[in-house]
């Protein structure tokens, strides 16, 4: 058995909405990959109507889990992620898709590039986010086999091209906090990424990303997968390019009112 790699001084942090089996069991994947090749920090948070103990019972008993009653059909993701950070003390924080993977080498690398203040933010990706199809992803489940997504790539269908930025980044836990977390008016699914982007080269952070793919398992894809509304859509795109547009000091007085 290969040793696991020391990444103690980061905790992935997985938000998340349970809404159908396909995303439990990307989530149980997606842990069992963090697991077997590191030894790190995992914090899920579940936020929903009612807890089922589902988690608790099939994740395991060192990943941290916290439950939050909500009864908001929209998954309020940004609110979360701020609420995960600020109760994280590693230096470094990992903020984590439920149904994303990336090598093992690529995660290494993100962390090394934060780890060394090369950056206060890395991407493990830089080159495409690929979805999966779901006979790739059940040869995946089946194999546990990275060699599976790469023989399959062209198979796969391109998201969010052509410069994908979702899925999941590493951050200087301190820097993060001083660049505004995440912006809460980004409600449910949807461009929160970009802002994010924006907002820190506006405010004289660095940001680098890594060479390679990132892969989307896919799943069922309900409200909280999509822009749920067409008002929503506009709103978010709205706010992105005003923020997009101010200077450093007008974000700075900006983020001053967000909490």
């Amino acid at each position: 058995m290969t040793a696991k790699t020391n990444l103690k001084d980061v905790t992935f942090l997985i938000p998340l909405r349970l809404d159908s089996i396909d995303r439990l069991e990307n989530l149980l994947e997606i842990v069992d990959f963090i697991n077997r090749n590191f030894d790190t920090y995992i914090h899920v948070l579940e936020a929903d109507e009612y807890n089922n103990t589902l988690l608790s019972r099939l994740l395991p008993v060192e990943v941290k889990i916290t439950f939050e009653e909500d009864f908001d059909p929209v998954f309020h993701r940004t609110y979360y992620i701020n609420q995960l950070v600020r109760k994280t003390f590693t230096p470094i924080v990992a903020i984590w898709d439920s149904d994303v993977l990336v090598t093992k080498e690529q995660i290494l690398e993100a962390v090394g590039i934060v780890r060394d203040k090369k950056a206060d933010f890395a991407s493990p990706y830089k080159k495409k986010a690929l979805d999966t199809s779901k006979i790739v992803r059940e040869l995946y489940f089946q194999t546990k086999n990275f060699n599976v997504l790469k023989e399959n790539e062209l198979k796969m269908k391109e998201l969010y091209a052509p410069n994908p930025v979702g899925g999941g980044f590493f951050a200087n836990r301190l820097a993060y906090l001083a660049s505004g977390l995440e912006n809460e008016f980004f409600y449910g699914w949807g461009k929160e990424d970009g802002e994010r982007i924006n907002r820190w080269e506006t405010l004289g952070y660095k940001f680098k990303r890594v060479e390679g793919y990132m892969y989307h398992l896919t799943h069922e894809r309900g409200i909280n997968s999509g822009f749920h509304s067409k008002r929503q859509v506009e709103i978010k795109q709205a706010e992105l390019e005003r923020l997009a547009m101010m200077s450093k000091e007008q974000l700075l007085k900006e983020m001053s009112t967000w909490y």
